[in-house]
């Protein structure tokens, strides 16, 4: 018998998995960290499956998500990303990208690292939503509505409360995972 799940990863392998395994789980590497933000400002306006469907062209066009090479990324590479079908080619998005990794070094140089200074919006622990149903989980919170605009006062873009509570949930900042589904409670032991 299969164990009770939150209903949106749907029948979609990649999308399972991704929810049996990462979602919700905490996590404080700064590389993964800024993965999760390159996917996360890509996705906005556009499903988290079709972003998923592509993140493997994202590591790869984009070194492996390390920011320091992004951030150096001239007009010759933001071309050639253009023309690559492995990702979604919108160039507000892959300039945004590029710039938010030269912020992103900003905040690790100023707070020792990104991962103390994003756990700060949720006092280094994770939220837990308690949701019982898919349509209790909220598309923003006050906590993603500060920490959105935090972000935006150091010049990033494409991150705003909606997207930046994407982050939020992907990272375990907060559990959202339905309490019934079977991963809330493992998630929230982490």
């Amino acid at each position: 018998m299969p164990q009770p799940t939150c209903p949106w990863p749907g029948e979609d392998s990649l999308m399972i998995h991704y929810h049996d395994i990462e979602w919700g789980v905490p996590v404080k590497d700064d590389l993964k960290l800024f993965e999760f933000l390159v996917l996360e400002s890509a996705q906005a306006g556009l499903s988290w499956k079709t972003i998923l469907h592509k993140r493997e062209g994202y590591r790869k066009l984009f070194a492996n998500f390390d920011p320091k090479k992004v951030s150096q990324f001239d007009e010759r590479q933001m071309e050639k990303l253009l023309q690559d079908p492995s990702i979604i080619r919108n160039r507000l998005k892959i300039a945004a990208t590029i710039h938010n990794a030269s912020r992103f070094l900003e905040i690790q140089k100023e707070f020792g690292s990104f991962s103390k200074y994003m756990w700060g919006f949720v006092q280094h622990k994770t939220i837990d939503g308690k949701r019982k149903t898919i349509k209790d989980i909220p598309a923003i919170t006050p906590e993603a509505e500060v920490f959105a605009k935090d972000l935006k006062q150091r010049g990033f873009k494409f991150l705003g409360p909606t997207v930046v509570y994407a982050h939020m949930q992907a990272v375990g900042m907060v559990n959202d995972h339905l309490v019934s589904c079977f991963r809330h409670l493992e998630v929230q032991r982490k």
